[in-house]
């Protein structure tokens, strides 16, 4: 990153110290647009990940607790999570992920098998999530080969792929992607994760145009970041740009406790005050949902619901989709 001007010679040495730690990748759409605000602090090391809080955590949603299968999460009855792979085509800097991204590559077929297994002697669930890492960098081939075997199992209806990749690596979206994105009698969903109307490049555009003229229905997902994306108007640009091109801004996440990134999490109250800044001036279609997926794997819960109470100075009383209530605290200073 020195090389493409995006990193200071002088801080090299300290973000060789980054590096041994966290992964670092950006693609070169990315970098064409790391000018813009917002973009190069998704994507350029910083020394501030060498600070790990207390509160931060090697697996802050508690996808190893509720594994029942080497690359499968099953922590709601209807859906799994599935890691086909550990690898991105860039390397967020705040990735809830980052402790095994880049690690494994992709999942053993001997790991897939029993995964799949599992899913197969598992009738309740109904929905399998695509994840990793980013499911997308999987050739066309493969990804077919797999939505097949999913559509095998006849009690699984639908498959969602969790990506950047139309925005990062646009090009990947071409005819044969599409056609393996389209198996059948499986319902294919893509959510697109993307944090500011910048990486939405003319690129990035024509990849979402050519997935929603596909028929593959869109939705978003959006991390806040200070420093990023936590303004309202900021946030107001993304989502409109999002909807110009047929997407659903889904979630917006509430920073997670990964190790390394205190410096982009915003307390719940300024992500509140937030989402009461853009009510009003952007349509229901628009809003997304704040969420706060609990640390220990507990799930997602609605910030802007009676299930999140504010007991001050930063504390939070958060009941979990089961009914159950875990302590939050905002991190102070």
């Amino acid at each position: 990153m020195v090389d493409a001007g995006l990193v200071d010679a002088a801080e090299a040495g300290v973000l060789e110290q980054v590096a041994a730690g966290f992964r670092i990748r950006m693609t070169a759409a990315m970098q064409r647009v790391a000018a813009a605000p917002g973009v190069a602090a998704q994507f350029v090391p910083d020394a501030h990940e060498l600070v790990t809080r207390p509160e931060e955590l090697a697996d802050p949603i508690g996808d190893a607790a509720f594994s029942p299968a080497p690359g499968l999460t099953h922590r709601y009855p209807d859906r799994v999570i599935l890691h086909v792979t550990r690898t991105c085509e860039v390397y967020c800097r705040f990735c809830f992920r980052r402790e095994v991204v880049g690690e494994e590559g992709n999942l053993p077929e001997t790991e897939l098998a029993a995964a799949l297994d599992y899913i197969a002697r598992t009738p309740a669930i109904r929905e399998v999530i695509l994840t990793g890492g980013d499911p997308m960098v999987l050739s066309a081939r493969r990804i077919a080969a797999l939505l097949a075997r999913l559509e095998a199992i006849p009690h699984v209806d639908m498959a969602r792929f969790h990506t950047r990749i139309p925005v990062v690596a646009p090009q990947r979206i071409d005819d044969a992607m599409l056609a393996a994105l389209r198996p059948g009698r499986l319902a294919v969903w893509v959510v697109i994760h993307t944090n500011h109307a910048a990486e939405l490049t003319d690129e990035a555009r024509a990849a979402l145009a050519r997935l929603a003229d596909a028929g593959l229905p869109l939705l978003s997902q959006t991390v806040l970041l200070r420093g990023v994306n936590a303004d309202p108007a900021v946030l107001e640009e993304l989502f409109r740009a999002l909807l110009r091109n047929r997407v659903k801004p889904y979630y917006l996440h509430h920073c997670d406790l990964a190790r390394g990134t205190g410096h982009f999490r915003t307390t719940i109250a300024e992500g509140l005050a937030i989402m009461a800044g853009l009510r009003g001036r952007i349509s229901g279609t628009a809003l997304p949902r704040y969420v706060l997926d609990l640390p220990g794997g507990h799930g997602k819960v609605g910030l802007e619901s009676g299930d999140a109470v504010a007991e001050g100075g930063g504390r939070w009383r958060i009941r979990d989709w089961r009914g159950n209530w875990h302590d939050y605290c905002d991190p102070q200073g």
